[in-house]
């Protein structure tokens, strides 16, 4: 899916991302690492951190959604499996951390054939 299915006026929108994922907003918050305050005000949603955190999980998702076959099962994928050289930890886990570019190298690597 296109990243703009995600957006509101070039804006991420927690509440089409949960749509999306059959979720709530409160969820993607927290499956991003962000507090309840990101997502219910505005001014909030706008900031810097809000909108890279949603945008690395979108990416994330994004990317692995082709070979899972949809954004639901990528988004599980996502959240629950561990991935192999990074002690067990999941995607949703490392993007928390501040790693999401360790996953997006990952996926690229494991997309080339490279066993990570």
């Amino acid at each position: 899916m296109a990243l703009a299915q995600y957006a509101d006026d070039g804006i991420f929108a927690p509440r089409k991302i949960a749509d999306v994922f059959r979720t709530t907003s409160e969820e993607i918050a927290r499956t991003a690492g962000l507090g309840r305050d990101a997502i219910q005000r505005k001014e909030r949603i706008r900031s810097d951190k809000t909108q890279r955190r949603l945008r690395e999980m979108v990416e994330i998702v994004n990317k692995v959604e082709p070979r899972f076959g949809s954004a639901l099962i990528a988004y599980a994928w996502y959240r629950s499996e561990p991935l192999a050289g990074f002690s067990g930890q999941t995607a949703m886990q490392l993007v928390r951390s501040g790693r999401a570019d360790d996953v997006l190298d990952y996926v690229d690597a494991v997309d080339a054939g490279v066993h990570a």
